[in-house]
Order: C-alpha cells, then structure tokens, then sequence
C-alpha cells in the first residue's frame, strides 16, 4: 500500500547578473540557448528536450542518470511578460513515479549599469514520501550557476 503525504516548501534564489535584463530573457525563452545550461548535472544522458516558450506552452526534459534512471521533467507555461517574468508549473518524475509539482516564477529586473536582477521562486510539494534533503534547491542552484556560465561565454569575445 502506498502511504499518500504531501510536503510543501519554497525557495528563492537571487542573481545579480553583468548583463542586460533581454539578453537573460532571451536564454530563458530561447530552446538553443536554454539546452546549454538548463541540466544540473553534466554526466548525465540528454534524451529529449523540446521548449514551446509562450503562455500554453510546453517544456520537456527528459534524462537518464549514470544508473539508467529516468529523470522526467515536464512544465507548462502559465504567464510571460517579455524581460519582466516567467511563471511556470512543472511536475519531476523518477522512472514512472512523480515525485514533486512546482509552481515557479522568474522576475528580472534591470539594474543600474545594464546588469539584471533575477529572482527565482519555487512553491514546491513533494509527493507520497519523497525524501529531498535539499536536492530541488542545490539542483536549481547548480542550473543557476550554469546559466551565469552561459550568459559570461555568450558576452565574451573568445567562444
């Protein structure tokens, strides 16, 4: 028998970026540019990625971890505003168990000197006893971090 529970938590997570608030937008909405920084761990296999950024739209991430297991993501668009924010549902799966729904959203704001403020909110609720111990905030973190990577190769004169 399967024990039902559902754990809610939220987080946030602050970016001060060096660059303008369109040029993160754009590696947000863009499916080329949010391959390349989306993944929190780079050992893993890519399976299936597709991207449909507008309201009603759709994103897939699919990926295998170094066991063979299947890390499912799958989130639906709720609201854009171009270079303001990005509110977004998504739901993880391990395998064909879900293991969480998320409700996030992405303010960016521009800030003196052309740079960009990014605030990340996740309302998340983990399902039927899924230990997180931390994993959902460390993983956006790393993801986070790619994309700062990402933005700083995008601007630099050497690719």
């Amino acid at each position: 028998m399967t024990i039902r529970s559902a754990e809610h938590t939220t987080f946030v997570i602050e970016r001060r970026l060096k660059v303008p608030v369109a040029r993160v937008f754009r590696a947000w909405s863009s499916p080329e540019s949010k391959r390349q920084w989306f993944a929190c761990h780079g050992d893993w296999a890519s399976l299936e990625y597709a991207l449909d950024f507008r309201p009603g739209g759709a994103e897939k991430n699919y990926v295998a971890d170094t066991d063979g297991l299947l890390h499912a993501y799958d989130a639906h668009y709720i609201d854009i505003v171009p270079d303001s924010r990005i509110i977004y549902a998504y739901e993880m799966k391990l395998g064909e168990t879900r293991i969480s729904a998320s409700l996030a959203t992405v303010a960016f704001k521009a800030q003196p000197g052309g740079g960009t403020r990014m605030v990340f909110t996740e309302q998340v609720v983990f399902l039927d006893g899924y230990a997180d111990n931390g994993a959902r905030l460390q993983g956006t973190e790393i993801g986070l971090n790619n994309l700062e990577l990402f933005l700083e190769r995008e601007t630099s004169p050497i690719h």
